[in-house]
């Protein structure tokens, strides 16, 4: 804590004994002690007073109730006393505000004392005291201060605006300090500039569309300047302003390069991280072929190996920053390959960042050595490195091809040692070598083999059956292999389970008459006795395929499949780009952009680093809302994790559905588009109705007699679709069953082709114009008898994009009432009146005339209870009368409140699910595509839309005019009047007043 430290500085000021005495244990009645020593007439014994009640305070004890005794002691000449009262004053102001009204006067004495010291702790402690009523009395010194002769006081005064801002942002704004600020960028003392810097930053960051911070090159000239002068942290807060400024040119680009290029040999780690993102942004401006941008390649590479000599925290860091760099420019760090080789002291969290980077930076001129130390890991003692050993191992095979042969053998050596979690790690990474490189390595599935039975790790056993279900027709007992996985079917992880389901079926293609009993096994188990609905779809998937088109079958689940990329966790690139505009901060260490984890009002802007001269890019931030796949540079191709249910949704319809309908000239091809036709919309139990006969395909065939009707889950009922039998391969004739119960009706056949993917996502189907938004009915705000005769009545609307509030004022007195104006209070989002009250003529006894009040969202916020409470003052020739009325939130709705879906998905991911709340909408009787429809007309978008099993989802998004998103997603039941509505928000004390406007708009 501030006043913490500052006790310590205290000590130096005089106190010739130590202080460790004041913090002893101490009797009762020790307040009553000290509040006499305070007021005592001795200087000395009331200095030892203060530190008596500064020490209590530091060890957590409540001395507030000497708030006026340590006030009183203000008044002294002593620097120290003055301190160790001002530290005090700091601590308790909030909890005593009305007492610490009575230090204002001292502050004001004190900022025009002779002492510049008592001057700049003066204007500090006002800025660190948080309390409203007192910040209109610390104007006029604070402008002295930012004024006076002596730069400390000027530096202290420049950081006090901004602290000032943060309490009252309109008081500062009015007074003029914002310019005052701007000024100071042009101070002699660089301390002055830096701090000014600082300051505007902090407040340019709560404000983002400001533009406090205007950047030209007569200022960062003046940066510049002042940055070769200044503290270390000034340092920091210039370059990080810097930062911030897009040159205008390549040539200003390197003139700025140049001047900052010193910065890189600094002793503060944060000063070269600080001008490392400064060059690096830079850098994307000049032209490749310059010799200047090769010499500054060879500039960044030595300061970032110094920052590894730092002790292991300061590593981590740099070491995180680092990684970044290497994946935008791996050319600057190649040839240091050996500063990343592992100590046998570092820490295990350095240890896997060195290793990571390694890998980024192995290519062929160095891969015997990466690999020599990579094998050298794999027999250390940490269970975790070893792990993360194996795995590069695995990644050098893949990422340098001629590579390969030595990885494959090195892995095949560690599985030779018999330790456990090498051998399961090992298999997993072949399992990856051999999607890069088929047909080359599968001498060594024996070898695997041989470790089956002790392989106990899901991702392990899953890459295990993956081989066996690939390389069926080279292993001759593969069927007694996934059989043995069998047995434990229902104790698997979801990820064995649909890797067994899979390998099984692929088997079955292979070797159609070993293993009939098998796949009926598998699929049975997946579709009628797991609870797993993403295991169920896919038995249900498969069994439809097998019984409809065993070629087609065989097409899609023994396609050849793409080779992996050498690289399966870079990070996107437009998220890079940002990340390097934050090097040096938080962001580059959780390798997150700041939206993610900075909670708040606060604005986050979208950084991006500058296009390339000549190439005709622009360099503004884009939109947040833009489609992450528009994105101009492709990201690698990588191994998709399997993310979650709504993930997997999103990223179905990412084009939008086809209407016409492709002919179907055979089976084969029937039984292909089926998958990507209506299939899907069958398994959720809507088969679209057709009348066009080549678009059903069935293909009678006898009941397979060792295919009792109990087995199958007994009766039928009869579908003429189910009993379908399959051929598979050539001359060979296998029957299968027909589906479960419990298996919608129509698997067993091809449906209508042409919904497509993208009906799972109909964003289009039965939505028809947009019905207008929602306005609630009118209520009586104040009644006459309250308001000397003046009764106003009225209810709220959105209109093209405006707020209006439509008011009705009757005058129910005798005499006449003109001079109408109105005032709002401080509201939870800002609502204030766009304009005057236009009552036109007076109004007379008797008459009524409405008003329509126009309403911006851009007023003082203070938050209410409810959160949707508007306080009102209505003034007339009469009085001045107060009501307070409610507003729907959906007012704030506002129409560019659309999200893009992969925007949705990833901010739906990232809102932590303590935020989420579920509510039910009782009574509502209205299909999904109304619904949609309805709540269009007030702003509530929706992004996607699903079925399951009857149940309609959408998907939806809303924006309020404080820019605060809110995604929600309603379940509408066929058939079921009330609806489950669950709402995600970073702010969730928004969800319960959202999902009243989802009652309000959907039952009126």
């Amino acid at each position: 804590m501030e006043w913490a430290s500052q006790l310590c500085e205290n000590r130096g000021l005089g106190s010739k004994m130590t202080d460790s005495k004041y913090f002893t244990t101490t009797k009762k009645g020790e307040i009553f002690e000290l509040k006499a020593e305070l007021n005592s007439d001795k200087k000395e014994k009331k200095k030892e007073a203060v530190k008596k009640v500064i020490a209590s305070m530091t060890v957590g004890k409540d001395v507030s109730a000497l708030f006026p005794d340590v006030v009183n002691c203000m008044q002294t000449d002593n620097l120290e006393l003055k301190k160790l009262v001002y530290l005090y004053l700091m601590n308790y102001a909030k909890s005593q505000p009305d007492m610490a009204i009575m230090a204002v006067n001292t502050f004001v004495k004190d900022c025009e004392d002779p002492n510049p010291l008592i001057r700049a702790l003066a204007v500090r402690t006002m800025g660190c005291i948080r309390v409203d009523k007192i910040t209109e009395y610390l104007c006029e010194p604070l402008r002295k201060c930012l004024k006076d002769e002596d730069p400390y006081v000027r530096k202290t005064a420049a950081v006090c605006v901004a602290k000032l801002h943060d309490i009252n942002a309109q008081l500062v704004e009015d007074q003029g300090f914002l310019d005052t600020l701007k000024d100071l960028i042009s101070d002699s003392n660089p301390m002055v500039v830096a701090n000014a810097v600082a300051a505007l930053s902090e407040i340019a960051e709560s404000h983002p569309n400001s533009n406090l911070l205007d950047l030209n090159p007569q200022t960062i000239n003046k940066l510049l300047t002042a940055l070769n002068e200044c503290t270390e942290w000034g340092q920091i807060f210039i370059l990080d302003c810097l930062a911030n400024y897009t040159p205008r040119d390549d040539r200003e680009s390197q003139s700025i390069c140049e001047r900052v290029t010193p910065r890189l040999s600094h002793a503060n780690s944060a000063v070269v991280l600080s001008a490392v993102k400064v060059l690096m942004k830079f850098m994307e401006m000049l032209p490749k072929d310059l010799d200047y941008y090769g010499t500054l390649l060879k500039k960044l590479a030595p300061p970032l190996v110094t920052l590894l000599s730092a002790e292991p925290e300061l590593q981590y860091v740099a070491l995180r920053n680092i990684n970044l760099i290497v994946q935008k420019r791996p050319e600057i760090l190649k040839h240091e390959m050996k500063v990343f080789f592992v100590k046998y002291n570092d820490p295990i969290y350095v240890k896997l960042e060195k290793l990571d980077i390694m890998i980024r930076l192995a290519s062929q001129a160095n891969i015997a050595q990466v690999l020599a130390e990579l094998k050298e890991y794999a027999t250390e003692v940490d269970v975790d490195f070893v792990r993360k050993a194996v795995r590069a191992i695995g990644r050098c095979a893949i990422k340098v091809e001629q590579s390969a042969e030595r990885c494959v053998s090195t892995l095949l050596d560690l599985i030779q040692t018999k330790v456990n979690y090498v051998v399961q790690e090992a298999i997993v990474v072949i399992k990856d070598i051999f999607r890069k490189y088929p047909n080359k390595y599968e001498s060594v599935i024996a070898t695997l083999c041989e470790n089956l039975d002790s392989l106990d790790e899901p991702e392990a056993r899953a890459a295990m059956i993956w081989i066996v279900g690939e390389y069926a027709e080279r292993i001759d007992n593969a069927d007694e292999l996934l059989e043995s996985f069998l047995e434990g079917f229902h104790d698997e992880s979801t990820q064995v389970q649909l890797q067994l389901l899979t390998a099984i079926v692929k088997l079955f293609l292979k070797k159609p008459t070993e293993t009939q009993e098998l796949v009926q096994q598998v699929l049975s188990l997946a579709t009628q006795d797991s609870d797993n609905p993403d295991l169920r779809d896919r038995g249900y998937i498969y069994w439809r395929l097998l019984s409809t088109d065993p070629v087609a079958a065989k097409e899609v689940v023994l396609a050849e499949k793409p080779l992996i990329s050498e690289e399966t966790d870079l990070i996107e690139p437009t998220l890079l780009e940002e990340l390097i505009c934050h090097i040096g901060t938080l962001a580059s260490v959780y390798h997150k952009p700041p939206s993610a984890f900075v909670e708040g009002s606060r604005g986050v802007q979208h950084k991006r680093l500058p296009a390339r001269a000549g190439s005709g890019e622009s360099t503004e931030s884009p939109d947040v809302g833009q489609s992450v796949s528009g994105v101009s540079d492709a990201p690698p191709a990588v191994i998709p994790s399997q993310g979650d249910l709504l993930g997997d949704l999103l990223n179905l319809d990412l084009a939008p559905p086809t209407t016409t309908v492709p002919p179907v000239p055979s089976s084969m091809q029937m039984g292909a588009m089926d998958l990507l036709g209506g299939g899907l919309d069958s398994l959720m139990g809507d088969e679209p109705e057709t009348s066009g006969s080549h678009y059903r395909t069935e293909v009678p065939s006898p009941q397979p007699a060792d295919f009792s009707e109990r087995e199958l889950g007994g009766d039928l009922g009869g579908s003429p679709a189910m009993g379908v039998g399959v051929g598979v391969g050539v001359g060979v004739g296998v029957g299968l069953g027909p589906a479960p119960v419990g298996m919608p009706a129509g698997l067993g056949a091809a449906p209508a082709v042409g919904g497509g993917l993208g009906d799972l996502f109909d964003l289009g189907g039965g939505v028809g114009m947009t019905s207008g938004s929602y306005s609630p009915p009118r209520v009586v705000w104040l009644q006459a008898m309250k308001a000397k005769g003046l009764e106003i009545s009225g209810t709220f609307a959105r209109r093209g994009g405006v707020i209006q509030m439509d008011v009705s004022l009757t005058n129910k007195a005798m005499s006449v009432m003109s001079d109408f104006a109105v005032q709002f209070n401080k509201n939870s989002f800002g609502m204030a009146p766009a304009g005057p009250l236009q009552v036109l003529t007076p109004l007379g006894p008797n008459q009524t005339v409405e008003v329509s009040l126009p309403l911006s969202s851009t007023g003082p916020v203070m938050k209410m209870e409810p959160l949707n409470n508007l306080q009102v003052a209505v003034k007339n020739n009469i009085d001045v009368f107060y009501f307070s009325c409610q507003y729907p939130i959906s007012l704030l709705f506002v129409e560019d409140g659309k999200m893009d879906r992969q925007v949705f998905l990833a901010t739906w991911k990232d809102i932590p699910s303590d935020n989420e709340a579920q509510f039910q909408i009782k009574d509502c009787h209205l299909s999904s595509d109304a619904a949609s429809n309805k709540l269009q007309g007030s702003n509530i978008f929706t992004v996607a839309k699903r079925t399951v099993e009857a149940q309609d989802m959408l998907y939806q998004s809303i924006k309020l005019t404080n820019g605060i998103w809110v995604l929600a997603e309603l379940r509408i039941q066929t058939g079921n009047p009330n609806y489950t509505l669950s709402v995600k928000c970073r702010a969730p004390e928004v969800s319960q007043y959202v999902s009243q406007c989802y009652e309000l708009i959907l039952k009126n």
